[in-house]
Order: structure tokens, then sequence, then C-alpha cells
């Protein structure tokens, strides 16, 4: 099972160089602004994460370019939950221009931090919920 989130976001002026595209280092920004999106609406925002007494730092981050966005252009994002077998959440994306070509490719790998610190070696509880919930365990 794929769990998805597509995500509007429109290009602001203070995003281009001076060439008038996206400056390539936003692209990560524009990663986090799917993967907020997806965590809202499917329950494993930072939020609700540090509400069970953990954090998720990206430990890794990746970006294709294929086509430049512009100021003013509406890009879609989409957000893609990788199932993984280690202790770590995996997210893909791809962000679409206005006429629906893909610009831009990528990937995160953020890993469990508990509050004292310490690297989870095994998925959290309240993370195995969150799989179970979603179809994604195999029982």
């Amino acid at each position: 099972m794929t769990i998805k989130e597509s995500t509007s976001i429109r290009v602001r002026f203070n995003e281009t160089d001076p060439l008038g595209i996206v400056w390539h280092g936003n692209y990560i920004s524009y990663f986090e602004e799917g993967r907020e999106d997806f965590g809202r609406k499917h329950g494993l925002s930072y939020l609700d994460v540090q509400k069970n007494g953990y954090i998720t730092p990206v430990v890794e981050s990746s970006s294709k370019h294929l086509l430049p966005l512009t100021y003013g252009d509406v890009a879609v994002i989409e957000t893609t939950f990788v199932n993984s077998v280690s202790a770590k959440i995996i997210f893909n994306y791809k962000i679409f221009n206005p006429k629906g070509q893909v610009a831009c490719t990528g990937k995160t790998i953020q890993v469990f931090v508990d509050n004292k610190g310490t690297l989870a070696l095994n998925f959290p509880d309240f993370f195995e919920e969150w799989r179970r919930k979603n179809g994604l365990l195999k029982e």
C-alpha cells in the first residue's frame, strides 16, 4: 500500500535567483512543506511525533532538478511515504510545474530520536501503531 499526499505551493519572489528561477536549495524547503502537509493530514506531523516523546531529524536528503520553476508558478508537491523495515521514515517527492511536468524529484530520510537524545534502533510503539492503522504492517 502507498500513502501519498499532494500539496500546492506558489513560488515566492524571494525563492528565485538572479536568473528568475527557483534557487536549487529551496526545493528542500518544498519537500518539508509537502512532508508537513502529509503529516497533518495523516496524523504524523512533527507535533504528533513530539507528543509521543520523539523527534525525527532529517539525516539524508537528495534532489534531482529536471525543469525550472519561476516566480508565481503554482507547483504541486507529491509526497509519498515509503514503508521501510528499518527504524526510519522515508519520503519520496515529485514536484510538478503548472503544466503538470515533473520539475524536481527527491528523497528524505529521517530517524527517531527520543527526548533523551538516544537514537531509536527499533520503531517506536506509536509509529508501529500508525503503520498498523494505515495498513502498512503485515500481520
